[in-house]
C-alpha cells in the first residue's frame, strides 16, 4: 500500500497521542512485578514488568484503526514476532518501555518508542516520549526533527566528547579504549533510546556497540525511532560498517552489524576506523 506525505502526518500524529497516553501512565506508575524472564545478552535487557505490557495495550488501542485502513503489521517488543512485517509494506515497532531498568530503579534513561518502519527497513515515522522529563521528540521523513512540537536543530559542541552508553556497554574494553582515543568522558545509565536522544542533546557525542558474534546488540524497537530523528536532523545514524541501519530483516537483532549514533559525521568516521583496528 502506498503511504503519502498527508499519510505519514495523520499517522505521526496517532502516534504522538499514543506515546503521550502511555507516558502519562508510565509516569504515573511504579512497578509491583519485576521479572527477570526475557531473552537478553544482558540484565536490562532481560527486565520486564506489568506496566511494559500495559502501556503496550495503550499504544495499540490508540494505534488500532491504522491497521486496517493502512494494512500495517506490527513489531512489539512485549509481543510475539508473526513475520508479517515481512510481507507487508509498513509496520509499528513499538517498544513501551524502553529502559526498563532504569524505569524500575526510578532514575532517568526510560521512554515510549514508536516508529513506523518500511518494509525495505527504513524509519518513515519517529516519535520518542520522556515520561521523566515529559519531553516529546518526534520526526517524518523529509519533513525534519521535532523537540516538544516545534523544530529542532542540532546545538552547538561543548567541551568534551562524551560516549552515552547502556551500563552493560559501559563497562565493555573497546568503550573504554575508545573514550581513551577520542579523549572521550563515558556515561552509562540509560536505555537505547534516551542515550541516542541524550547524544543529541549534549554535543559532541555518540552512542554505539560493536558487532559481536553472540546474539542481542539491541533489537529493531531500540533503533527505528530515533534512527527517524537522527536523520531528519541531519546527524549520522549507521551500522558500525558505516551503511544505512536496517531496522528490518529475519532477525530482529543487530549483534551482526552494530548500530552507531554521532552527532557529526567526522565523529563517526572515527569510531568506524577504531572499530576497524579491533580496539
Amino acid at each position: 500500500m502506498n503511504i503519502n506525505s498527508n499519510d505519514l502526518n495523520k499517522l505521526c500524529a496517532i502516534a504522538i497521542e499514543a506515546a503521550k497516553a502511555a507516558g502519562k501512565h508510565i509516569a504515573e506508575t511504579r512497578p509491583l512485578e519485576i521479572r527477570q524472564d526475557k531473552e537478553g545478552d544482558n540484565l536490562a535487557s532481560m527486565m520486564l514488568t506489568e506496566v511494559d505490557g500495559q502501556a503496550q495495550e495503550i499504544i495499540l488501542q490508540t494505534l488500532e484503526p491504522t491497521f486496517a485502513e493502512f494494512d500495517l503489521a506490527l513489531l512489539a517488543e512485549e509481543s510475539e514476532d508473526d513475520s508479517s512485517r515481512l510481507e507487508k509494506d509498513y509496520f509499528w515497532c513499538i517498544d513501551p518501555i524502553d529502559g526498563t531498568l532504569p524505569f524500575i530503579e526510578a532514575v532517568p534513561g526510560y521512554a515510549v518508542s514508536i516508529a513506523l518502519v518500511s518494509k525495505a527497513g527504513e524509519a518513515m515515522i519517529g516519535v520518542v516520549y520522556d515520561p521523566v522529563e515529559h519531553t516529546l521528540y518526534h520526526a517524518v521523513k523529509n519533513q525534519g526533527a521535532y523537540r516538544n512540537s516545534k523544530p529542532w536543530k542540532l546545538g552547538g559542541p561543548g567541551a568534551q566528547l562524551q560516549i552515552i552508553t547502556d551500563r552493560s556497554v559501559a563497562d565493555y574494553p573497546y568503550c573504554g579504549e575508545v573514550a581513551k582515543r577520542l579523549n572521550a568522558t563515558v556515561k552509562g545509565q540509560g536505555g537505547a533510546v534516551m542515550n541516542a536522544l541524550w547524544c543529541l542533546e549534549n554535543p559532541p557525542a555518540c552512542y554505539f556497540k560493536f558487532p559481536k558474534k553472540e546474539k542481542g546488540g539491541g533489537c529493531f524497537w531500540d533503533y527505528a525511532a530515533t534512527a527517524c530523528i537522527y536523520k531528519e536532523i541531519g546527524a549520522p545514524v549507521f551500522d558500525m560498517s558505516g551503511k544505512p541501519m536496517n531496522l528490518n530483516a529475519a532477525s530482529i537483532y543487530h549483534n551482526s552489524c552494530g548500530i552507531l549514533y554521532a552527532t557529526d559525521p567526522a565523529l563517526a568516521e572515527k569510531i568506524i576506523e577504531l572499530k576497524d583496528e579491533r580496539i
